[in-house]
């Protein structure tokens, strides 16, 4: 599991260490998780050319560290001070191993020999507001072009909220200690971050507010049948999706649901001999333990929503029905909405969700008292408790027609073999892209292809091990 903690929730881990160990020494250990980082990416100290930019808080001293023992390893590295006060033992120690300050404004020219070949991010902490100052924005101008290493977290994020308000630092790679935070974990922040790098520290956290699950995760909640189970004991689930004029949503909702993760998949719909005809296996009306309603589903989802709700039975809410929800549902369910749908449904502003998601999907889940998956790079799955785990699996081509139903019809099925919502929705989130991962090879797909690929990833995981699935390296 990825955990992401808060700055308070750090600072306070960081003062009961700071109390245990000598002075400097988890300063020291920070600055040399961050120095082999800066090597890995160069391939080799020696020769090297590194340039830090430096502000005043414990990041700046990071840095400093991190350039002396990059300097006694060979390194040519300088420091630009962007604060008259920095922290004054690493800049001691800079200097001493032959670290060299120069001025704000000197810019190295793009063929000049002293131009770096990596900038360290030693700016602003992680108690830093959003956005740069002009200073710091000429200083990573001078240097435009040259992979960035961020401390802790890229300078000018909002760290708990994954927010952006201004000038901020992309970069490469980012080197954080003792635990993520939520900036690296949800956008459109963590787009910012590049690679992120953990260093273990020893902080002793509690639990954390935003976490990912990662494929040992999903192995481990994954639900596998008794040795005498039968297809009613592991989950029936029934589907009321696609129309007429929408078919194909409740083919490939129905595609989604029959990934052999619950036992029997119900369809009722105006397409259900189309259904029949693509799916041979799945049956007619009866009983079911959940209910994936709303997938193009047309004028009909609202009155295929009321129905569902009448069984009292787990719900996941999708596409069209999500219209027909004005509060709680009183049965537990799941709501699918991307920004635009959760826009519709709040009545906030498509843009505004699109650049503060945890905000606003903690809001929807509370206010409609159900588990909310807001769709998007980072899905982020919340429960009305405020609880967010962030799917990290997938890649930009699942952003194609119907992958939406495959991942309704994916949690559905999960929901009938007896997870609980905020499980199911977070292990269909990451089964779904860790499919669309495998049908993709680098390239396009469809839809329909998630759907079938999903088998080969639960078996993958239950079987031949547990890695491999996250499409960028965090």
């Amino acid at each position: 599991m990825r955990r992401a903690h808060t700055v308070e929730q750090v600072r306070a881990a960081e003062a009961v260490l700071l109390a245990e160990l000598p002075e400097g020494a988890l300063m020291q250990r920070a600055a040399a998780g961050l120095a082999y980082a800066v090597i890995d990416l160069l391939g080799s100290a020696y020769g090297r050319r590194v340039r830090l930019l430096v502000g005043s808080g414990d990041n700046g001293g990071d840095a400093l560290y991190a350039g002396a023992l990059l300097a006694r390893r060979g390194a040519a590295v300088d420091a630009v001070l962007l604060s008259e006060r920095v922290h004054e033992a690493g800049l001691a120690a800079f200097r001493a191993a032959g670290g060299r300050v120069v001025p704000p404004t000197e810019r190295p020219g793009a063929l000049s020999a002293a131009r770096p070949e990596v900038v360290v991010d030693g700016i602003v902490g992680i108690g830093g507001r959003p956005g740069l100052r002009p200073d710091a924005v000429e200083a990573l101008a001078a240097c435009a072009g040259v992979p960035i290493v961020a401390v802790d977290v890229p300078s000018g994020v909002d760290v708990d909220t994954g927010e952006l308000d201004g000038p901020h630092v992309e970069a490469a790679v980012t080197v954080t200690f003792g635990t993520h935070k939520v900036a690296h974990l949800v956008d459109p922040a963590s787009r910012a971050c590049g690679a992120v790098h953990l260093v273990d520290i020893g902080l002793d956290l509690p639990e954390a507010p935003v976490e990912a699950l990662q494929a040992a995760d999903v192995a481990q909640l994954i639900p596998r049948p008794d040795p005498d189970a039968h297809k009613y004991t592991r989950g029936v689930v029934g589907i009321r999706a696609g129309s007429a004029a929408y078919p194909g949503a409740g083919l490939l909702s129905v595609a989604g649901a029959s990934t052999g993760l619950c036992g029997m998949v119900r369809y009722v719909g105006e397409v259900a001999d189309r259904v029949r005809e693509a799916h041979p296996e799945v049956v007619g009306e009866g009983r079911v333990q959940a209910w994936v309603v709303g997938s193009g589903g047309g004028e009909s989802a609202g009155d295929a929503l009321a129905t569902a709700r009448q069984d009292g039975v787990p719900l996941v809410v999708d596409a069209d029905a999500l219209a027909h929800v004005d509060g709680p549902l009183g049965v537990p369910a799941v709501l699918t909405p991307h920004a635009g749908e959760l826009a519709a449904m709040t009545g906030a502003d498509r843009a505004a969700i699109e650049v503060a998601p945890l905000a606003h999907v903690r809001r929807a889940a509370e206010r409609y008292d159900a588990v909310v998956l807001l769709k998007g790079r980072h899905t982020l799955v919340a429960t009305p408790a405020g609880r967010v785990r962030v799917t990290t699996t997938g890649l930009p081509w699942l952003a194609t027609a119907g992958a939406g139903d495959v991942l309704g019809g994916l949690i559905g099925a999960l929901l009938a073999a007896g997870l609980t919502p905020y499980d199911a929705a977070s292990v269909g989130s990451w089964l779904h892209g860790a499919a669309a991962t495998l049908a993709s090879g680098g390239g396009p797909l469809v839809a329909g292809d998630v759907a079938r690929l999903v088998p080969h990833v639960v078996r993958d995981l239950i079987g031949a091990g547990s890695g491999g699935w996250e499409n960028r390296p965090l």
